[in-house]
């Protein structure tokens, strides 16, 4: 069961979404938010330090709380995650292995996973769907001491990161990200169903476990439209969030 302050915040949270708090506008005081939940101006607190964090609030020292958005912003496992991304949409996401196979490090992959050129890695070509619509490319390259976990996998595993976890416990806790934009390569445009030199949007990304251990860098291209990357920038949080994109 949730702490009351979690139930709060949530709550908070779905009144900023609806409009009931406008962006630029105050929040309510502490003791009008205290009355209104019949709980202490502690558990308060602590249910807009939770939306401060995310955002979605900021705060002046003898000033009103106002509402800097309505964005929700993703967890890291959400972010990392496109299955788990697309059921928050309430979308289906579906995925397929393409290609796999072991080969020797390449010097770009020894920068990024922090390993000697010639290591072994694993290379993994995965396409992703939503609703039946092939969207993504995945070009992931895992560090050796992943391999044998992926390639267990099977080749139709919608959730790589969930399927990690409950098979060896795998947390993906850390990622840095680059995004840019490409041109549909011919190998792109065929297995994406798209005209060659069509946009993609291009995310490559190293992510890390909590000790920071490089797990895989990757190369995803999404198809134009599909979705975009917003950063709701405040003071205390920078937090960046996929939406569905606007074809």
């Amino acid at each position: 069961m949730a702490a009351r302050h979690e139930e709060i915040a949530e709550e908070l949270r779905q009144a900023i979404d609806r409009g009931e708090y406008p962006v630029g506008g105050p929040l309510p005081t502490e003791t009008e938010l205290s009355a209104r939940y019949a709980v202490s101006r502690g558990t308060v607190r602590q249910a807009v330090a939770a939306l401060t964090a995310e955002g979605r609030i900021g705060s002046r020292q003898g000033a009103r709380r106002v509402v800097l958005g309505n964005r929700r912003s993703q967890s890291f496992a959400e972010l990392r995650s496109f299955a788990q991304w697309a059921a928050a949409m309430g979308r289906t996401a579906t995925g397929r292995v393409l290609e796999q196979h072991r080969r020797p490090a390449t010097a770009e992959d020894a920068e990024k996973l922090q390993i000697k050129r010639g290591d072994e890695v694993l290379q993994v070509l995965r396409v992703r769907g939503l609703d039946g619509d092939p969207v993504l490319l995945e070009r992931n390259v895992y560090a050796a001491w992943m391999a044998d976990s992926v390639e267990r996998l099977p080749a139709e595993c919608v959730s790589v990161v969930q399927a990690l976890y409950e098979d060896i416990g795998m947390v993906f806790a850390y990622g840095e990200h680059v995004i840019d934009a490409v041109a549909a390569g011919a190998e792109d445009a065929r297995l994406l169903g798209i005209r060659r030199g069509s946009p993609l949007l291009r995310i490559r990304r190293v992510t890390t476990t909590p000790a920071g251990r490089p797990i895989e860098w990757s190369d995803d291209r999404y198809v134009s439209g599909t979705v975009s990357f917003t950063v709701a920038n405040s003071i205390g949080s920078n937090p960046l969030a996929r939406q569905a994109g606007q074809a």
